[in-house]
């Protein structure tokens, strides 16, 4: 048999795991689905940390918690950050540890990464969790250095699952061609937002468009990659659709130095090139009506440690749902935190 042939032995996740039933855990750990999952997370874990070093970054213990937010205070976002109290004081759990990272970079001039938990306020569907799983990166140098270092994580990814568990997913989810194709990719295919925009625009409700800014939409994504590459790069998307720190890509700041990698349900890495002084953050800053105040730590950060840097995020949740065919995120993580009660009375005992 080869690791493209389809069986009847398919691996599916429990479908009552989601519900938040109290015995829903003994459900997940009598299932095949969380036990290949839990593979393919390891996995992960393992090949991220193996990648980055030989890559010359560095991981450091990063807090559980951030005063800063940042993917809130772009026009584009639709999500919140979420507010916690410790210890009596306000602050937010994670929605990115990038500004944590970027703080890394000064430390670790190689680069540093982190695969932590990120939380963001949003409804959760097939496509989004209000918990989730957080590999980021940050390194010296521009975008192109940026897409050169994630495309070749993204391959390395593949081939190390293929290597430990190919066999497996064959037998159980069927076509794994896919892994193939990204872990013997040299590089993937590039867009601007604008060429992007062109190829989809005679289709209703691909690209969003506020006035100012646009978005491509999951439809518009989907349409891209059909018409384009099944693995691809759109980047320079439209300054105020993305936050506040991502580099201008034109003197005007009318764009901005980001890119976002499409595969499988559409976007899974969002990347960017920072501002690298205080002049032009401050610019863009403004144009995006944050106020500096609440981000002056950072500003002052380029003003005495001035560094170019770039990073990224992948959703490993949404990785996970490419690598095994799956439509809906809320069956990839271990342990569920969605749509959990307010209130827990004795009979919801569940980690």
């Amino acid at each position: 048999m080869t690791r493209s042939t389809m069986t009847q032995n398919s691996v599916r996740p429990p479908s009552v795991f989601d519900s938040n039933e109290p015995d829903a855990f003994v459900t997940a750990l009598r299932s095949p689905w969380y036990s290949l999952v839990a593979e393919l997370y390891d996995v992960v874990l393992t090949a991220t940390g193996d990648y980055a070093r030989s890559r010359g970054l560095r991981s450091f213990p990063l807090p559980l918690t951030t005063r800063s937010v940042t993917c809130p205070t772009a026009l584009g976002s639709d999500s919140e950050p979420v507010p916690v109290t410790v210890l009596g004081v306000q602050t937010y759990l994670p929605d990115s540890l990038q500004f944590a990272l970027e703080y890394g970079c000064r430390l670790a001039p190689g680069g540093t990464f982190a695969v932590t938990p990120s939380f963001r306020g949003e409804t959760p569907d097939a496509t989004h969790l209000n918990e989730y799983t957080h590999s980021e990166a940050e390194i010296p140098g521009d975008l192109d250095d940026l897409i050169s270092y994630t495309s070749g994580y993204v391959s390395a990814l593949s081939a190390a699952i293929l290597d430990r568990l190919g066999d497996r997913l064959a037998a159980t989810r069927g076509d794994v061609s896919h892994l193939e194709r990204m872990a013997c990719a040299a590089g993937f295919e590039q867009l601007t937002f604008d060429e992007a925009v062109r190829v989809v625009a005679d289709v209703d409700g691909c690209v969003r468009d506020e006035g100012s800014w646009r978005v491509l939409t999951r439809k518009g994504e989907r349409l891209l990659m059909r018409r384009v590459s099944e693995f691809l790069w759109v980047r320079h998307f439209d300054a105020l659709s993305v936050p506040f720190y991502q580099a201008f890509a034109d003197d005007s700041g009318a764009t901005a130095r980001n890119a976002d990698l499409y595969f499988g349900l559409g976007e899974i890495i969002g990347s960017g090139e920072r501002h690298a002084d205080a002049q032009t953050l401050r610019k863009s800053m403004a144009a995006h009506d944050v106020h500096e105040q609440d981000y002056a730590w950072y500003v002052r950060m380029r003003e005495e440690f001035p560094m170019r840097t770039s990073g990224f995020g992948m959703g490993v949740e949404r990785f996970l749902m490419w690598v095994l065919h799956h439509d809906d995120i809320r069956d990839i993580p271990v342990l569920s935190r969605l749509n959990e009660p307010r209130e827990f009375p004795a009979a919801v005992n569940r980690p």
